[in-house]
C-alpha cells in the first residue's frame, strides 16, 4: 500500500495544515460545504442501513464510506482542521497566526453547517414527499436522534454537559486518525483501509461528531422535534466541538507532532 513512515506523514500534517489556513475564502467554504453534505449523506445512508438490517454495526461498517470520499476529493470537515491548522502554528511556519487559524475554523464551521442542513432540507422533503406524508421508519428513527441526544443530556445537567465533551474528545481521536489515514499512503486502497478503521470505530461507539450532528438536529427540528436551537448549541453542539477539538489535538495531533517532528535526541548509552 506504499506506507509512508511516521516522520514523513506526520510532516505532510503540518504542510496541510499551513495550506489550509492560506487557502482562498471561497475555496474553503466550497470544499467545507461539500465535506458537510457528502457527510450528512453518509449519516442518513448508515441509519438506514441499520433500521433495515437491524445491526448497528453493518450501519457503522459502511458510514466510513462518505468520510473516504469527501477526504479523496480533498474536501474539509471541521474536526480535520481543529487537528492539522494549529500544527502549522506551532511549527512557526511563516505567515502562520491565530487570526489565521481561526479564520479557517470559522469558515469550516459555516461551509459544514450549509452543506449538512441542505441535506437535511432535501432528506426532510424526501422521506415526508414534500411534507405531506408520514416520514417512514428511517425518519422517524433520525429525527427522534436530535432529541435524545440534547435533553437526553440536559436531565444530567453539568455531568450530562462532560459526558457530550468527553463523547466529543473521543470521537475526534479516532476522526483525526482517519484524517491522518489518508496520508500515511501513496495509494488510493492503502488510504481508504486506513480512514475506514478508526471512522467505523467512532460511529458505532455512538461518540459525538460535530459535523454529523449539524445535520441530525436541523432534521429533527425540521421534523417536529421537541428541542429548541439552544438546546442544541447548549447540549450539543458546543460541548461537542469543544470536545472534537481538544480530543483530536491533544490525542492525535500534538502526539504524532511532538514524537515525528520534533523528535527528541536519542538516549546516550
Amino acid at each position: 500500500m506504499s506506507y509512508l513512515i511516521p516522520n514523513e506523514f506526520a510532516t505532510k500534517m503540518v504542510d496541510s495544515g499551513e495550506s489550509k489556513i492560506f487557502m482562498s475564502t471561497r475555496d474553503t467554504l466550497i470544499r467545507a460545504y461539500i465535506a458537510g453534505a457528502i457527510l450528512a449523506l453518509a449519516a442518513v445512508f448508515a441509519i438506514t442501513i441499520t433500521v433495515q438490517t437491524g445491526s448497528p454495526l453493518v450501519g457503522a461498517a459502511f458510514f466510513p464510506v462518505g468520510f473516504i470520499m469527501l477526504y479523496l476529493m480533498g474536501f474539509d470537515l471541521l474536526t480535520g482542521v481543529f487537528v492539522l491548522c494549529p500544527l502549522a502554528l506551532l511549527d512557526r511556519r511563516p505567515g502562520v497566526t491565530v487570526q489565521g487559524v481561526l479564520r479557517n475554523w470559522g469558515l469550516v464551521f459555516v461551509g459544514n453547517f450549509a452543506g449538512a442542513l441542505t441535506v437535511a432540507v432535501m432528506m426532510a422533503f424526501v422521506f415526508t414527499y414534500g411534507f405531506s406524508a408520514a416520514a417512514g421508519e428511517v425518519g422517524e428513527k433520525i429525527s427522534h436522534i436530535g432529541e435524545s441526544r440534547t435533553l437526553g443530556y440536559a436531565e444530567y445537567g453539568l455531568a450530562g454537559w462532560l459526558t457530550i465533551f468527553l463523547r466529543g474528545m473521543l470521537c475526534n481521536w479516532m476522526v483525526s486518525m482517519g484524517v491522518v489515514g489518508a496520508m500515511i499512503s501513496t495509494t488510493v486502497g492503502g488510504k481508504a483501509i486506513a480512514m475506514w478503521m478508526p471512522i467505523m470505530l467512532f460511529f458505532y461507539m455512538g461518540f459525538e461528531h460535530s459535523v454529523v450532528n449539524m445535520f441530525l438536529f436541523p432534521f429533527g427540528m425540521i421534523m417536529g422535534g421537541d428541542f429548541s436551537v439552544m438546546d442544541y448549541m447548549i447540549w450539543n453542539e458546543i460541548p461537542t466541538a469543544l470536545g472534537n477539538l481538544v480530543g483530536g489535538l491533544a490525542f492525535t495531533g500534538l502526539t504524532l507532532y511532538t514524537t515525528h517532528v520534533r523528535t527528541a535526541p536519542s538516549r546516550a548509552l
